[in-house]
C-alpha cells in the first residue's frame, strides 16, 4: 500500500476564516501597546490614543514608538515621542513630532490624553 498526499482546494469557508485569523493576528500584533501608567486604544488604521494618569511616571510604546508625559500645567501639556519633546495646547493643530501627528485631546486633574497618528493630520 502507498501512501499518498492528496491537497484538498480550500473551500470559500477555509479561505475566509484563515483570513480572519490573519485579520485577527495583524490586529493583535498592532494593538499589542505597552504601558505603565497609562492606557492605550489603537486602531487598525494607525491612530492610537493614549491616556496617562497625572502624578505617576507615565509611558506608552505605540506605533513603534515610546510615548511619555514630562509634565501638564492648565491646558499645556509637555510630552516626549520617539525621544522628542513636544509642548501641546488644548485645541491646537496636530504636531509633527517623528514622522507622527500628535494632538492634545484633554487634559483634567487625572490624565492627560492624546492622538497619535501615522502620518500628517491624523
Amino acid at each position: 500500500m502507498t501512501n499518498r498526499r492528496v491537497d484538498f482546494p480550500l473551500t470559500p469557508t477555509r479561505r475566509a476564516a484563515s483570513l480572519l485569523a490573519g485579520l485577527a493576528l495583524g490586529v493583535a500584533v498592532l494593538a499589542g501597546c505597552s504601558s505603565d501608567g497609562a492606557s492605550t486604544d489603537c486602531s487598525i488604521a494607525g491612530s492610537c490614543t493614549v491616556t496617562f494618569e497625572r502624578g505617576v511616571d507615565a509611558s506608552a510604546s505605540i506605533l513603534g514608538v515610546e510615548a511619555k508625559l514630562v509634565g501638564a500645567q492648565d491646558d499645556q501639556v509637555t510630552i516626549e515621542v520617539a525621544g522628542e519633546q513636544v509642548t501641546l495646547l488644548t485645541g491646537q493643530q496636530a504636531a509633527e513630532v517623528a514622522g507622527l501627528s500628535v494632538t492634545l485631546d484633554s487634559v483634567t486633574d487625572q490624565e492627560v490624553k492624546i492622538r497619535v497618528s501615522q502620518g500628517s493630520g491624523g
